[in-house]
């Protein structure tokens, strides 16, 4: 069976985004080779990405002019990856949504994503957004976790956990850029 994986930036105070979605500080850090190359590590042992329909224009339309207008920029090779993987949609009030290799998915989200694990394929990915990953892990779907941990506090903004997750840290590499790579499995608690 595939496997939903949560990759994620997040602050030291466990934030995903500013107030208003802004994640301008995951840019404060200088960019690092080995955290870059676990992104796309990640992005590469998947053939299917997940989005939440707040995310998905500025995601698709960043990826897409990456991808078609910036050969030499370095996420360039990232980019052509997301391009070409499956996307899905997921959004109670869009039916269609422009871009490539993306589909829109209206139905009830335990039932889709369930039904995504049992096909053939690589890994599913969730990047985002805030709201949609926070169902995601409510209803238990995710099994793997990578957060990379921002060393940048902001007080205020969007968390992704409304309540009690236990987490098993599986591991942690710390970067030169400051930020901590950690990969977590869930625990479940009633089992």
């Amino acid at each position: 069976m595939r496997k939903l994986k949560l990759q994620m930036q997040m602050t030291i105070d466990g934030f995903v985004a500013g107030p208003e979605g802004e994640q301008d500080w995951v840019w404060l850090s200088p960019p690092d080779e080995v955290g870059f190359q676990k992104i796309v590590d990640l992005a590469e042992s998947s053939d299917t990405l997940l989005l939440g329909r707040k995310m998905t224009r500025p995601f698709i339309d960043h990826w897409e002019n990456v991808a078609d207008n910036m050969p030499d920029h370095p996420t360039n090779h990232l980019a052509k990856l997301i391009v070409d993987m499956r996307k899905i949609a997921f959004s109670r009030t869009e039916n269609n949504i422009a871009g490539r290799n993306l589909e829109v998915d209206n139905n009830d989200l335990i039932t889709s994503v369930e039904a995504l694990k049992k096909e053939e394929g690589k890994d599913i990915l969730v990047y985002g957004g805030a709201d949609f990953v926070s169902s995601l892990i409510d209803q238990d779907l995710v099994d793997e976790y990578y957060i990379v941990v921002n060393p940048v506090a902001i007080g205020k903004g969007l968390p992704i956990f409304n309540g009690r997750k236990v987490l098993q840290l599986e591991s942690s590499l710390a970067l030169k850029s400051g930020k901590i790579f950690n990969k977590y499995l869930p625990v479940r608690e009633n089992e």
